[in-house]
């Protein structure tokens, strides 16, 4: 079960490209992050990261109007047919070419893919299990050039499709006698946006260069008649499309084509054809040369059109009378998506090159959801002293703190010039430290979060590395250009000392945790210990085989860790300066082979090494990672691999695949040698220091996927790493394993069921705790009457205690009895509290994750409590105004609140006195 970690979210990035959607109630984002999907809810305020990923990165998400479907496609075509209530992918599809975009009828049974110059129309997924999920319809051949966007009219009769070769192009869902196409012109520029009116084929069509054209349409909706089946003519084959078409369709199944031709044909039966007329034509006001209007969004209850633009700013207008209600900057990078809710008040923005997703309330002009990632490489992360808060320093010198129960980031200090390479926490939890390559290391206030201590050094240097000590009072960093660490106070703010004699680089520190001892790793393949009480004399120099990169301490203090460039983890005692053991995992990292290197990964030397470990929470096993896509958790007692976790399957980044794809080769070399400049979309977006607009010179890069840094959480049931794909947290996935402890043949369900008939508590929790099954365990414990809680808790045996009170740490984070599973904590702490304390180094994990649930619930439940306190003094502040008696009920509902916000302060300070 200690190694059952599976993905849990996705951190430090909310937006990378893509479409956002709304949830079927508004009050939920889908944004596609990567090759991921996660979800922002914004009524409770927390994320989550679907545990789906595709091949490449995702370009457009579908999602079915009653909300319980999503089909997500990725660049190269490839699609999945996603669950969003459960989570789950339910098919596989390909579709062989780019999608450009996605989207349902609004009554649920058909959806239409544009790709190329195409537009294909599939039956939805039904409710039923069908063996083939994607069923083709029709195939829709009309524009000259790439398809750019759709929308389908309120009765989901006809859709429109607008296109590249600035065409916009009106379809008929079914065979209508009067309607089977029309094309529209009128615009100068790639079409961004099309839109019917609610209950009207009326359309509104937008352009980049900043045009709209209102059509007026002579036939209603049920003005259109249907074919019948006698007169329905033959379907038209296309030439050139006919092996396309093969791969859209299962085999031997009928597929309608819809061609669109230069004149309608004429109909036998004499319907009036449908017709459009240019009612009007407006223009947006370009303020720069280069603002583009990049995407568009219409909502048709309101008659409210949003448009963002190339410069961060976007316009509401009010159609057909094109009235401007609002414009506002929100960035300055381009806006890349925009997406409206059900309700039409919340407005979804979403920016590519930022990585920023922003939700606008346009009614009362302020924030909903303000979210932005590093735009670029995470370079270290750090776990709270409780496991409740993460902060992690990126290469675009932020310094970002994430909650890790809501996955958002709450502030983000912006005081640095360069990259930060190095963050931590003090012991206390309120202060964080980071250390950068612009020279200073600075150190943060999580109160008034401000930066209160700015450390530099007497000469420039570029600090690489960064340690504090158990008590919070000194500070160290090391340079990677002069060799020496710095010592700084933490409390006057001044150098106290440079500690010299390393011959490379300072690559890392590391602060003993029960000693005022500082271990520090160099290139010179040495590792030094110095001792803070004499005089920072070097206690200990320890050989290396080979420069080191990183050291790190034990949580007991008892053991010394190093990973050095031959791709060896070796491990020393602190005391006798000896080694006790050493892994070779060079070949366990499996390097991936970059698009342009000649050689296979086999024989490349580079990025073979670990270049971040971090030993689990009780010290048993040690997790690392470095220029790899898998990051290792190996056992130190018996020094052996136990598992590997593969962080990303994303081909969209550099250094993926461990072989040469033939496929890319040519007479000249790779294809990857080509440079296509910024048409070809594949990669990311880097442009030249200092431009803000208009930059023309912008090129294409793929990232290089690594692992920069990994923690263990300081409660043991999860840990985390900072990609390249963004912050990833992989938490303990209980449920799926039966981890039994002592068990006999007397121990089943049926036993301890039976101890529960007679009333026998103890009983019943020792042996279900033997057989271990959560669900057990959690029925056991609920059944347990309260005034016996105290009683239970005094006679169980000791080695059943810290069981115990790790399953109530659980239960505290999930379960709505509060008062109930507090009561266990509070006599579990009370009566073995002496016995605990002396074991205080072996369940530390267990009293900080209880600590964490706790502090949250007591966050909640403290902000609720004032405000019904302020509700109930209003209410008997009118009352007495009124000469009304304040009645005796708030009274005691006052009472009641008082007294469970004393129990989670007690539970607290329990915890707390043991830890």
């Amino acid at each position: 079960m200690k190694f059952a970690y599976r993905f849990s979210n996705l951190l430090g990035a909310v937006y990378r490209q893509g479409n956002l959607s709304f949830s079927k109630d508004g009050n939920a984002v889908i944004s596609p992050v990567g090759n991921r999907v996660s979800v922002f809810d914004l009524k409770n305020n927390t994320s989550e990261t679907f545990p789906i990923s595709t091949t490449k990165n995702i370009t457009c998400v579908g999602v079915s109007p009653d909300g319980s479907l999503a089909i997500v496609v990725d660049e190269d075509g490839a699609a999945l047919l996603v669950s969003l209530i459960t989570r789950a992918v339910l098919h596989h599809f390909h579709f062989h070419k780019p999608v450009s975009s996605i989207r349902f009828s609004p009554d649920g049974r058909k959806f239409v893919v544009t790709k190329q110059n195409v537009a294909l129309m599939y039956h939805a997924p039904g409710k039923q299990r069908e063996f083939n999920a994607f069923v083709l319809d029709k195939s829709y051949y009309g524009p000259y050039d790439e398809t750019t966007c759709i929308d389908w009219t309120d009765d989901s009769k006809c859709f429109v499709v607008g296109s590249k070769d600035m065409s916009t192009w009106v379809f008929g869902a079914e065979r209508w006698a009067n309607l089977i196409y029309y094309s529209l012109g009128g615009h100068k520029d790639i079409i961004v946006g099309c839109f019917f009116e609610k209950d009207s084929l009326d359309l509104y069509t937008v352009s980049q260069d900043g045009a709209l054209c209102v059509w007026e349409s002579d036939t209603e909706l049920d003005g259109l008649v249907l074919k019948k089946s006698l007169d329905k003519p033959e379907p038209v084959r296309q030439e050139g499309g006919e092996e396309e078409e093969d791969e859209d369709r299962a085999e031997g199944e009928e597929v309608e084509v819809i061609r669109g031709k230069a004149e309608l044909p004429k109909d036998k039966n004499k319907v009036k054809n449908v017709r459009y007329k240019h009612r009007s034509k407006h223009f947006f006001n370009k303020e720069a040369e280069f603002n583009n209007l990049t995407t568009a969004a219409y909502h048709k209850p309101t008659h409210i059109l949003v448009t963002g633009f190339a410069s961060g700013m976007f316009h509401l207008h009010e159609l057909p009378e094109f009235n401007l209600i609002h414009s506002l900057s929100i960035s300055d990078q381009r806006i890349a998506s925009v997406a409206i809710n059900s309700s039409g008040d919340w407005i979804a923005f979403g920016c590519s090159r930022m990585g920023q997703l922003l939700v606008w309330e346009w009614q009362s002009e302020s924030y909903v959801f303000k979210q932005q990632g590093h735009f670029n490489n995470m370079a270290s992360l750090a776990y709270s002293p409780d496991g409740q808060y993460v902060v992690t320093g990126g290469d675009d010198g932020k310094v970002k703190v994430w909650n890790t129960n809501s996955g958002l980031c709450f502030v983000t200090f912006i005081e640095h010039t360069s990259s930060v390479t190095n963050v931590t926490f003090t012991s206390s939890g309120f202060v964080i430290v980071s250390a950068s390559l612009d020279g200073t290391v600075r150190a943060f206030d999580l109160h008034r979060y401000r930066n209160f201590r700015t450390f530099t050094s007497p000469r420039p240097a570029q600090f690489c590395s960064l340690a504090v000590d158990v008590s919070g009072e000194l500070v160290s960093a090391g340079a990677q250009d002069s060799f020496e660490i710095f010592l700084w106070s933490m409390q006057t703010g001044r150098l106290l000392e440079v500690l010299g004699g390393h011959e490379g680089p300072v690559s890392s520190l590391c602060f003993s945790p029960v000693q005022s001892i500082l271990a520090s790793a160099s290139w010179d393949r040495t590792i030094r210990l110095w001792d803070m009480l004499d005089s920072w004399q070097v206690k200990e120099t320890l050989p290396l085989t080979s420069d080191g990169l990183c050291v790190t301490y034990r949580p007991d203090g008892q053991e010394l860790a190093v990973a050095t460039l031959n791709g060896e983890i070796s491990f020393w005692n602190p005391q006798t300066a000896t080694q006790t053991g050493s892994i070779a995992g060079r070949h366990d990292l499996e390097v991936g082979r970059k698009e342009t290197d000649k050689i296979t990964a086999k024989q490349s030397a580079k990025g073979k090494s670990f270049t971040s470990i971090c030993y689990s929470a009780d010290g048993e096993s040690i997790l690392a990672g470095g220029h790899s896509k898998f990051v290792c958790i190996y056992n130190v007692k018996e020094q052996m691999l136990v598992k590997k976790f593969e962080i990303s399957c994303n081909l969209s980044f550099d250094a993926m695949e461990e072989f040469l794809d033939r496929r890319k080769m040519t007479e000249f070399g790779s294809l990857a040698l080509v440079d296509d400049g910024a048409g070809d979309g594949d990669g990311v977006d880097i442009s030249l220091p200092g431009v803000r607009r208009g930059d023309m010179s912008s090129r294409h890069f793929k990232p290089e996927i690594r692992v920069s840094s990994l923690r263990f959480s300081p409660t043991g049931r999860s840990w985390a790493a900072t990609t390249t794909e963004g912050l990833l947290v992989y938490s303990l996935d209980g449920s799926l394993v039966f981890d039994p402890y002592d068990l006999d043949l007397d121990v089943t369900p049926a036993s301890i069921r039976k101890q529960l008939r007679l009333q026998e508590w103890a009983s019943a929790i020792v042996l279900a705790f033997r057989l271990n099954e959560n669900a057990l365990k959690q029925e056991v414990l609920e059944k347990v009457p309260h005034e016996q809680i105290s009683v239970v808790c005094g006679s169980l045996p000791d080695v059943y205690v810290e069981k115990l009170l790790g399953f109530v740490a659980t239960c505290l984070e999930k379960s709505s009895h509060l008062q109930f599973y507090m009561t266990w904590a509070q006599n579990l702490l009370m009566l073995h509290g002496q016995r605990l304390k002396n074991r205080s180094a072996s369940i530390l994990p267990t009293l900080q994750s209880l600590q964490k649930s706790i502090q949250r619930h007591f966050d909640n439940l403290s902000k609720l409590c004032d405000f019904n306190m302020y509700n109930i003094r209003y209410a008997a502040a009118l009352s007495k105004q009124k000469g009304i008696k304040r009645p005796a009920e708030e009274e005691e509902e006052e009472h009641d609140e008082g007294m469970s916000e004393e129990m989670s302060e007690a539970s607290i300070e329990e915890s707390e006195m043991i830890l």
